[in-house]
């Protein structure tokens, strides 16, 4: 892994990403046409169910052929979407080819399966992901990649090491208004880069502790749902509610997500790096001025509001917070500044894209550096056949998570001064290096061994 991608390097890659593809001739699964890519969706919830399924169901050269939740209910309603779906073109009206799992490691044995989509709760995500790269099984895995660094690098190192396609499921990279930002700061349009400015928005509230257990809801394997994590009683509000796609409880319970730092930071922050070419590599110093966490004991008790300050190696400084209803990231240089909308425009008059001078947009259409603007999923097909490198694999979306992830440590030490070697991954901080692993798994949900 190279620290600093050159600018020749960098318009190298650029130029590979948006050539044509030369799809491969040889099989691509067992029983799979070389054009087309049998998926298996892991994670039927809300996001799984439609966010992450519907695209594939559109694409011409994919068939989604297995679903996998450890909620029935979720799991036969998103088969039954599934098998719907490819009967309107199936001879005579009818298709049951879609197969449903309550275990992923099932899905995983299926030799059927090229592909996997894992759209789990966030705890889920590395050790599915993990399991599906040593089952010789591309993946795409939805952001955050991790709930740790150290699962993160694991997941990434693992991924290289067998050759298996990733990609950590973000659209960020595919927005047309990221995209022409980022192409202004490559094309040196607003000079040398001095500061990034990273926003997400105000989502997670707390709520108080609950003594009681409630009633296990017969549609769910609620210790499969645990897996890796500690146990614990069944509480709803620490889950999902029934029967229902709204957003689940789990984003706002640590141990289970982190909230809106690496959820949504990871979309930003993700765009910051691309525009940084830090694409493989992290800070070097990193410090949170401002902060409210509430109390762990809460059910819901990730962050509610936070602001981070970072240092990079090139001397770029980001300041990464919470915006409130303002989503946007801002590239600052000695020559002026670009800034990409994604949400709360102060006015309609606002433009999506805005700059210090209009030159600084004009003519990015015929700049030298242009960037890839295939859809996530479209990134991720392209490249199980193709065996390229996505525009966000693991190890992107692992560093973009883990730089979160140290502005949540110093938070975590009371607003400490993190130095960071991104080379090592590594702190002279005792207590850093601690809080970069995560604390407990149950069983051997992560086995950190390298497999043959």
């Amino acid at each position: 892994m190279t620290p600093h991608t050159s600018r020749r390097a960098f318009l190298k890659a650029s130029a590979c990403a948006a050539a044509p593809l030369v799809l491969p001739a040889r099989v691509l699964g067992q029983n799979a046409p070389s054009k087309r890519v049998t998926v298996g969706m892991i994670g039927c919830g809300r996001w799984g169910s439609k966010i992450d399924l519907d695209p594939f169901l559109k694409m011409a050269d994919v068939t989604v052929v297995a679903v996998c939740d450890v909620d029935r209910w979720r799991m036969d309603f998103t088969q039954k979407k599934v098998n719907d779906h490819y009967a309107k073109a199936a001879p005579g009206g009818a298709y049951a080819g879609c197969k449903a799992y309550g275990d992923f490691r099932e899905l995983l044995a299926d030799p059927g399966v090229d592909a996997v989509m894992v759209a789990t709760c966030d705890h889920w995500h590395v050790p599915a992901a993990l399991a599906a790269v040593r089952a010789g099984k591309d993946v795409s895995v939805e952001k955050p990649i991790s709930l740790s660094i150290e699962e993160g690098r694991l997941l990434a190192s693992e991924a290289q090491r067998l050759g298996r396609v990733t990609r950590n499921d973000s659209e960020f990279r595919s927005d047309p208004r990221m995209r022409l930002a980022c192409e202004a700061v490559l094309n040196g349009r607003i000079g040398k880069l001095k500061k990034v400015y990273t926003t997400v928005p105000a989502g997670d509230v707390t709520a108080p502790p609950v003594t009681a257990a409630d009633p296990l809801p017969k549609e769910l394997n609620y210790d499969l749902w645990l897996g890796p994590c500690p146990e614990a009683p069944y509480i709803q509000r620490r889950v999902h509610d029934p029967m229902k796609f709204e957003r689940p409880h789990w984003m706002r319970v640590l141990g289970h997500c982190e909230g809106m730092i690496t959820n949504w930071g990871t979309h930003l922050n993700d765009i910051a790096h691309m525009g940084m070419q830090t694409n493989e590599t992290g800070p070097v110093w990193i410090k949170a001025k401002k902060w409210s966490l509430p109390p762990k004991e809460n059910v819901w008790n990730v962050l509610t509001d936070f602001e981070v300050d970072y240092r990079y190696a090139s001397g770029v400084e980001l300041n990464y917070k919470v915006g409130g209803k303002e989503v946007y990231i801002r590239f600052e240089g000695d020559q002026g500044w670009v800034k990409a909308w994604y949400m709360g425009k102060p006015d309609k008059s606002t433009p999506d894209v805005e700059a210090s001078d209009p030159k600084i947009l004009e003519g990015l259409d015929k700049a030298a550096v242009k960037l890839a603007s295939w859809s996530d999923k479209e990134d991720f097909i392209r490249c199980v056949k193709s065996r390229g490198r996505t525009m966000q694999d693991a190890e992107f979306g692992h560093r973009t998570c883990s730089m979160c992830q140290l502005g949540h440590l110093s938070i975590q030490l009371g607003g400490r001064e993190i130095v960071w070697d991104p080379a090592k991954e590594t702190s002279p901080d005792p207590d850093v290096m601690r809080l970069a692993r995560r604390p407990a798994w149950r069983g051997r949900w992560l086995d950190p061994q390298p497999q043959a």
